[in-house]
C-alpha cells in the first residue's frame, strides 16, 4: 500500500510538468511543418526536443512501473501506455512520436481526477485538430496530386473530417494522409459519442434529482397532513366532539 501511495504521489506531482513537456512537443512538432524553410539546425533542435519529450514520458512509465505494488497488474491495466512508449522504437518516424505522445498525454489526463470530462473532451478535440492538421499538411504538401497545400487547408480538412461532414473540397491523396483521415474520422465519432453520452447522463441525473425532490415534497405534505389530522383529533377530544 505504501508503494501504491508513492506511485499516486508521483503521478500527482508529475501531472503538470508532463503537460508542459507535451506543449513543448507541440511547438517542436509544428515549427518544421509551418516553416518548411527553417534551417537545418532548427529542424535538428526540434527533432531533439521531440525525442526528449518522448523519453520523459517513457521514463515516467518506468518509474510508475517500479513504484507499482503489483507490476504485472500495472502492465496489464496500462497496456496502452506501454504500447505508446514502444511505438517510436519500431521505426523512427515523427508521426509515430506524435501518436505515442498523444496517447501518453491522454492516459495521464484520464488519471487526473481534477480534470472533468468536458475539459478532457475539449482538449482532445483541440489537440486532434491541431496535430491532425500538421500531420496531414506534412504528408500532403509535397504530393503531386495533393490539394492540401497550406495550414488553412489542413485545418479546414481536419475539421470537416472530424465532424464526419467531408465536403470533399480537400482530400488526402497519399497513403499516410488517408491513414490520418481514418484516424481522425474514428476519433471524431468516438468524441461525439462521449459528448452525447455525457449530455444524456446530465439530463438523466437532472431528472433523477427532480424526481427525488418531488418525492421529498410529497412525503413532507403527507407528514404534514397526518400532523393536521392528529391535531384535529386532539382538538376534538378536548371539546368532546367526534372526529370527522
Amino acid at each position: 500500500m505504501q508503494q501504491q501511495s508513492a506511485r499516486l504521489r508521483w503521478e500527482q506531482h508529475t501531472q503538470r510538468p508532463l503537460f508542459g513537456l507535451a506543449l513543448t512537443f507541440a511547438v517542436a512538432y509544428a515549427v518544421p511543418i509551418v516553416r518548411p524553410d527553417a534551417s537545418r539546425d532548427v529542424v535538428a533542435v526540434c527533432t531533439a526536443v521531440e525525442w526528449v519529450v518522448w523519453g520523459a514520458f517513457a521514463l515516467d512509465y518506468v518509474i510508475r512501473l517500479v513504484l507499482a505494488e503489483q507490476r504485472l497488474e500495472f502492465v496489464r491495466t496500462h497496456w496502452l501506455d506501454l504500447g505508446a512508449v514502444l511505438l517510436p522504437l519500431l521505426q523512427p518516424m515523427r508521426l509515430l512520436r506524435l501518436v505515442s505522445t498523444l496517447l501518453l498525454v491522454g492516459q495521464r489526463a484520464r488519471m487526473a481526477s481534477q480534470i472533468r470530462l468536458t475539459t478532457y473532451v475539449a482538449g482532445a478535440v483541440v489537440g486532434l485538430l491541431m496535430f491532425g492538421s500538421l500531420a496531414v499538411l506534412s504528408a500532403e504538401r509535397d504530393s503531386p496530386d495533393g490539394n492540401i497545400r497550406t495550414l488553412g487547408d489542413a485545418v479546414w480538412w481536419s475539421f470537416t473530417t472530424m465532424t464526419t461532414v467531408g465536403y470533399g473540397d480537400h482530400a488526402p491523396t497519399t497513403g499516410l494522409g488517408r491513414m490520418l483521415a481514418v484516424g481522425l474520422m474514428l476519433s471524431g465519432i468516438a468524441l461525439l459519442g462521449v459528448v452525447t453520452a455525457n449530455i444524456a447522463a446530465w439530463f438523466i441525473a437532472r431528472f433523477d434529482k427532480d424526481d427525488v425532490e418531488e418525492r421529498r415534497q410529497t412525503e413532507a405534505i403527507r407528514e404534514l397532513a397526518e400532523e393536521v389530522r392528529a391535531l384535529r383529533g386532539e382538538l376534538a377530544a378536548l371539546k368532546g366532539t367526534p372526529v370527522e
